[in-house]
């Protein structure tokens, strides 16, 4: 009996443990954090799925660019006075804690109003499946397909990792049961 309260509680740990991963999100994709190449860092987010758990990579040029986590007002005007935090080696991530959301942009002068700013968006419906596009969206813009995270997001490595941990989770409880002859 006290293995199968022991497989049981070794179960429950893996389930919880299998929630807290999170897929990894490059910003911007190939482009990365930049001026160049116009990237629209609103249409970006609007393709993605964003849950508390995940990780937001920044990488870019720290000669030229950084990072800076601001309030809504900030990221609307494009103010970099006072920022919530600031990145600024080039490779910077930002594990989402809080559902709503959390507003990134460059403090580089120009460079905001230039659109290198981002919203990520973790939508407070769980039931919700579509990502939400930006608050600040134009209402004349169309709403964005979801297609899955992208290979070059690292996301289809984590989440097939996500399936086979699950899986050989569960496939350890059925030895563990089969073997101790709890029935």
């Amino acid at each position: 009996m006290a293995l199968f309260v022991k497989t049981v509680a070794l179960l429950v740990l893996m389930a919880k443990f299998q929630v807290s991963l999170g897929v990894m999100y490059k910003v911007g994709d190939s482009a990365g954090w930049t001026t160049i190449g116009n990237v629209n860092y609103k249409q970006w987010a609007a393709t993605k799925t964003f849950q508390v758990g995940d990780i937001i990579q920044f990488e870019y040029n720290s000669q030229f660019h950084n990072v800076m986590r601001v309030t809504h007002a900030m990221y609307r005007s494009c103010n970099a006075s006072v920022p919530l935090e600031t990145f600024n080696t080039g490779n910077d991530s930002y594990t989402v804690k809080t559902k709503g959301h959390h507003f990134f942009l460059c403090g580089v002068p120009g460079h905001c109003q230039a659109g290198q700013k981002v919203d990520i968006n973790v939508p407070r419906n769980l039931s919700s499946t579509a990502p939400t596009p930006s608050a600040l969206a134009s209402p004349t813009v169309p709403a964005a397909t979801t297609p899955a995270p992208t290979t070059s997001t690292a996301a289809a490595p984590l989440e097939a990792f996500k399936s086979g941990f699950v899986m050989f989770g569960v496939l350890i409880a059925v030895f563990v049961v089969s073997v101790s002859g709890v029935a």
